[in-house]
């Protein structure tokens, strides 16, 4: 078959999930009371459901009052019953599939379950989803008359009595049906290699003669491997290599940091990017504009949601909304109920909301990986943006930082830490850090409070990596490629104390 005729009718399949995409616009609330009380039902005769009486909950309510609000850690007893073997504990269907989360930099992993109705009617539904929205705002696209060159995570798919684990990149490419193995590159074989530096190699090698079209997979690996193509061809950018290149689905960390080096090896304006928010629990958001920041929460994959402001998170007067009383512009904590039977689970995200009609979302960190040692709510968002302004001032390029609290002693007052790795180092360190400086502070009032007069911070101080810190710390603890992640913000000073030991 032509391929001008296989790119017609791929975006024609895909196009008729538009008007199912309405349904949920037009009566979002609806639609997830619905879900819920589906879920409710579908596993009230689970271990879990009779314990909670899942039968008698009629409400949202109810549900809430009923049910506590779970980490990992209270439900890893479940999950390990569950892989040993034991099923209908948590949900009605078995679950044969966990995904081993990479998690930041925690050498605790965890193993979410992937039931086959979170595969089909979540992950995949998603990546469809992502591809629908994307057609349907860029009607001339000729995607599917190339190939899709994927970066997924590392790592093979373990099996432990009858059920079996690995990264969720794996687990989709183990189970993704066969025509996107013919629409993707490199192979399956090659995109499920453990070993980073080799794989590296083995993807170039079998991509850079194929018509690439598309990209997917998170900016910052990716950005190493595009700079490595260009390396070993010798070119000036991608486009001198793949000319039919249109857009880069990415996700995972924030693009921010990564905008400008993308815009000098993908020297277009018509290129064009699009941003999914997933994890090894679930497919959430997707941008379903062109040139966009926000992305629209997808309300119908088998989850419920619901949001706890940070303002309250972890304080006695906690408390948690749903999707019909949350507000622009606050910072929110994720709780999921989902189709592969977690119930209430906290996820470890915040987000803010930029609409609520329709339901756009902006992720803005990690509950666990924010500065509030001072009272200056610092977030990923603000130093994600912070970095990248000041970067474009400047004319600099960033290519991996941290950053860490000071802690008061004695008469010394506090202040933030941060090492920096620089792809060209600024003219004046001392500029960049003042620039920086007054740039987050303009992006977050609470910390301009505490940096008012150095009333309570001192001024942010920086520390220059040298070439490949961050790749050689991550190397060193075996987290190369995939979905790891460098954790950008902490409480605590243990991160950026052990990259100071590797600084020299």
């Amino acid at each position: 078959m032509p391929l001008p005729i296989i790119n017609s009718i791929a975006s024609w399949v895909l196009k008729q999930r538009i008007h199912q995409i309405e349904l949920f616009l037009k009566y979002p609330h609806e639609v997830q009371d619905e879900l819920l009380m589906n879920l409710l039902r579908t596993s009230e005769n689970t271990i879990v459901g009779k314990h909670y009486d899942f039968n008698s909950i009629k409400s949202y309510q109810t549900y809430k009052e009923r049910i506590p609000i779970s980490s990992y850690e209270d439900i890893e007893p479940f999950i390990e019953q569950t892989r040993q073997g034991e099923q209908n504990i948590f949900w009605n269907t078995p679950i044969k599939w966990f995904a081993k989360s990479s998690g930041t930099t925690n050498a605790k992993s965890k193993f979410i379950p992937v039931s086959n109705e979170a595969l089909e009617n979540c992950h995949y539904k998603g990546s469809k989803d992502l591809l629908c929205l994307y057609l349907n705002n860029n009607e001339d696209s000729q995607m599917f008359i190339g190939k899709s060159l994927r970066l997924g995570g590392s790592s093979q798919i373990y099996e432990n009595n009858n059920t079996f684990f690995g990264d969720l990149s794996a687990i989709l490419i183990e189970n993704m049906p066969i025509w996107a193995e013919f629409s993707s590159t490199p192979s399956s074989r090659v995109s499920l290699m453990s070993e980073w530096e080799s794989k590296i190699k083995a993807i170039i090698n079998e991509s850079i003669n194929e018509n690439v079209t598309s990209f997917a997979g998170v900016p910052s690996w990716m950005l190493v491997l595009m700079n490595k193509v260009l390396e070993e061809t010798g070119k000036g950018n991608l486009l001198e290599i793949w000319p039919n290149l249109e857009v880069y689905f990415h996700g995972g960390v924030s693009f921010e940091p990564y905008r400008e080096q993308y815009k000098k090896i993908l020297p277009t304006s018509s290129f064009k990017y699009y941003e999914i928010y997933n994890a090894s629990e679930g497919f959430f958001a997707i941008q379903d504009l062109n040139n966009s920041n926000d992305l629209l929460l997808m309300l119908d994959y088998g989850i419920f949601y619901e949001f706890i402001p940070m303002s309250v998170f972890g304080t006695s007067d906690e408390k948690s909304l749903r999707l019909s009383d949350v507000e622009m512009n606050i910072n929110y904590a994720i709780l999921i109920t989902t189709n592969a039977g977690l119930w209430r689970y906290l996820l470890g995200d915040t987000v803010r909301f930029t609409s609520l009609n329709p339901y756009r979302i902006r992720v803005t960190g990690r509950t666990k990986h924010h500065i509030n040692v001072f009272g200056e709510e610092l977030m990923v968002e603000n130093t994600d943006q912070a970095i990248s302004k000041t970067c474009q001032i400047t004319n600099t390029e960033v290519v991996d930082y941290t950053v860490a609290p000071i802690f008061m002693k004695d008469k010394e007052k506090g202040a933030h830490e941060w090492m920096i790795e620089f792809k060209n180092n600024p003219r004046n360190v001392d500029e960049f850090q003042k620039i920086l400086d007054e740039t987050l502070q303009s992006l977050n009032s609470d910390y301009e409070a505490k940096r008012y007069n150095n009333m309570t911070l001192n001024p942010l101080v920086i520390n220059v990596a040298r070439p490949n810190l961050f790749y050689d710390w991550l190397k060193e603890q075996d987290k190369l490629g995939g979905q790891h992640k460098i954790p950008r913000l902490s409480n605590k000073r243990d991160y950026l104390e052990q990259l100071k030991k590797l600084t020299y």
